[in-house]
């Protein structure tokens, strides 16, 4: 991803409330060809909201959102595949008529559709399915039926919300390899999803909103390292629990991970746990944070 393109997405200081619910206050960023961008905030922070001004489904009181140069025409909604949270197949109806039906819905041929949609039913094991009903279907193949409902048109700009929700890791492996090739073809590319892992394989750059604001905008390694410090990882034995400055303890194969809360200095950590009876550390050093660590010091700082 080169900067110097003009971005695809740019949402500049927009605005949105529901009554007195101000569902967002002040979120900006800019989203470039050929990248996978990482649209990040707990549940009710604001990012379907700002989805759907971006979708043109909500018109912002406040800001600006330009896409591909400026408004969003409806000739410009066909270059976009939309794969929401919420999923909107047809349930009664079957599987390969649907899709080539939401196809035709982006500006599609008939034809040109069904002959497309072979490809990927057969690349994603649905082949055998396409006469079934989407209610027949497995959680997994309505989940990989709808990545093709979002791609089968070739768009330019893809937002997918939770695009592993429900799949195995085979499956889950394939729709990444699926999202990496889009990107290498110079798609855009939104993914917003509470899988920080999955954000930490794939995008390279992230908005992290909170409260309806924008808290975190960059590149991953940058606000990787800001947050150096952040996070130590112990060995040893006792009870790690209800430790000052420590937001979230996680534990595996006997290496206990702590994410600190902003301002806490890994050294008082230590000297704590060297006065508590009962506790023996064996190892003890200050780790990378993980994205799971910036997002809950970030989030629950935010609450307080």
């Amino acid at each position: 991803m080169s900067t110097a393109n003009t971005p695809t997405i740019a949402v500049a200081s927009v605005k949105k409330n529901f009554g007195q619910v101000k569902a967002v206050q002040d979120v900006s960023f800019e989203v470039y060809p050929g990248e996978i961008f990482g649209l990040l905030g707990p549940n009710g922070a604001g990012k379907t909201t700002t989805i759907r001004m971006m979708l043109d489904i909500f018109r912002p009181d406040g800001g600006s959102v330009s896409i591909l140069g400026g408004e969003l025409s409806e000739a410009k909604k066909q270059r976009i595949g939309y794969m929401p949270e919420d999923r909107g197949l047809y349930k009664d109806l079957k599987l390969e008529p649907t899709l080539i039906f939401l196809a035709t819905l982006k500006g599609m041929d008939a034809a040109a559709a069904k002959k497309e949609l072979e490809g990927w039913l057969k690349r994603l094991d649905l082949y055998e399915h396409r006469d079934k009903k989407i209610q027949e279907l497995s959680k997994g193949m309505q989940q990989k039926a709808q990545l093709i409902a979002t791609l089968l048109h070739n768009p330019d700009i893809i937002i997918v919300d939770e695009p592993f929700s429900g799949l195995d890791p085979v499956n889950t492996r394939l729709a990444k390899e699926i999202i990496e090739e889009q990107r290498q073809a110079g798609k855009t590319i939104i993914m917003s999803t509470h899988q920080m892992y999955q954000v930490e394989a794939l995008c390279q750059r992230i908005v992290l909103i909170n409260n309806g604001r924008t808290v975190l905008y960059g590149e991953v390694d940058d606000i990787k390292r800001n947050f150096a410090g952040n996070a130590v990882e112990l060995e040893g034995h006792g009870d790690f629990a209800s430790l000052p400055g420590v937001l979230e303890i996680r534990s595996q194969n006997g290496t206990h991970h702590l994410a600190l809360a902003p301002g806490t200095n890994p050294q008082d950590i230590f000297r704590t746990l060297a006065t508590r009876d009962g506790i023996k550390v064996e190892r003890f050093e200050i780790a990378e944070p993980s994205l799971d660590d910036i997002f809950v010091a970030v989030v629950k700082e935010g609450k307080r």
